[in-house]
């Protein structure tokens, strides 16, 4: 089935994958975003007869309405995404990553589809063990992880609505992203040759940018079976710590050196081991190791060099 999808910050980091995909696949795909980084990310889109383009705010009533009125699908990435970022503005993030939805989800029909990015984030430490499933007690640490907690239990008072908690995203991006840890520790390797790592033990699930992208489309293709449910994102194999990681670039990088420090504390104290089992039951499987994308990012780094390639 093909449908009008309305996707919000659609230049993002997400979204400049996503869009794309989705015309693809025969969608018609009106993007609404603020353009706030300035990114020429979906440029390739532009050819596409069903590709529509809004500059706008998400917050505005009298723009985000009018559009919503004509979508059979609306995913929302529009955000100030990211703990440093919101904490940068955090009334900013307040008013986009919060009051937005709650504003979206009033024009919401019962009949129209609602697929959101939320975070894995709001495990904080997970249980005794770090293990994490959808139904382990959320324990969000940031502002950015408290807010999208806050607006997913909202979400789900909707029929159709679909909840994807993604591990931390990686790989290459028409708008990319380097603040992210994969891109970041990546970057370093890349272009510093060495990192220093503060509580190296800590672990993190990841994924790729491109299987966020499929997972929405695995979404839209089986709707009826997954919606009102909440989803982990990940990569079942890549529940791996600070140290660990850098031993994956490690062994494309020879070179990259990483020290960890004998004392001080990381400001990002997230350290959870995620189940990926639910919506890999439903069919999806990941496409994109963590190796691999680490490959990609080596390549994608011989491009670029550049401070503006990050939130923050």
């Amino acid at each position: 089935m093909k449908y009008n999808i309305l996707v919000t910050g659609g230049a993002g980091y997400l979204g400049s994958t996503m869009v794309p995909d989705l015309l693809n696949t025969g969608h018609k795909v009106t993007v609404l975003d603020n353009f706030m980084f300035k990114q020429a990310s979906l440029n390739h889109a532009c050819h596409h007869p069903n590709f529509s383009v809004v500059k706008g705010d998400i917050r505005v009533e009298s723009v985000i309405a009018p559009l919503m009125k004509t979508a059979d699908v609306i995913i929302p990435l529009a955000a100030l995404v990211g703990a440093p970022l919101c904490s940068q503005d955090p009334v900013g993030a307040t008013t986009v990553n919060h009051d937005a939805i709650t504003l979206m989800l009033k024009h919401l029909s019962k009949q129209q589809i609602v697929l959101m990015p939320t975070t894995n984030s709001a495990y904080g430490t997970g249980d005794e063990n770090n293990h994490c499933t959808e139904e382990s007690p959320l324990r969000p640490i940031s502002q950015y992880a408290i807010e999208k907690v806050g607006i997913e239990k909202e979400l789900m008072d909707h029929p159709n609505a679909i909840s994807f908690r993604l591990a931390t995203v990686f790989g290459m991006s028409p708008r990319m992203r380097i603040d992210l840890l994969v891109n970041d520790f990546t970057y370093r390797a890349v272009n510093d040759r060495f990192v220093v790592l503060f509580e190296s033990h800590f672990k993190r699930n990841y994924v790729h940018v491109r299987d966020v992208s499929r997972v929405f489309q695995h979404a839209l293709a089986n709707h009826d079976k997954m919606k009102g449910q909440i989803y982990n994102v990940g990569l079942s194999d890549a529940n791996v710590s600070k140290k660990e990681l850098c031993e994956h670039i490690q062994k494309q990088l020879p070179s990259f050196i990483f020290i960890e420090a004998p004392v001080g504390k990381d400001p990002d104290q997230r350290n959870y081991i995620v189940s990926n089992a639910k919506i890999e039951s439903t069919g999806f499987k990941t496409e994109f190791s963590l190796d691999r994308g680490i490959g990609e990012l080596i390549k994608g780094y011989t491009m670029i060099r550049n401070s503006l390639y990050g939130n923050v």
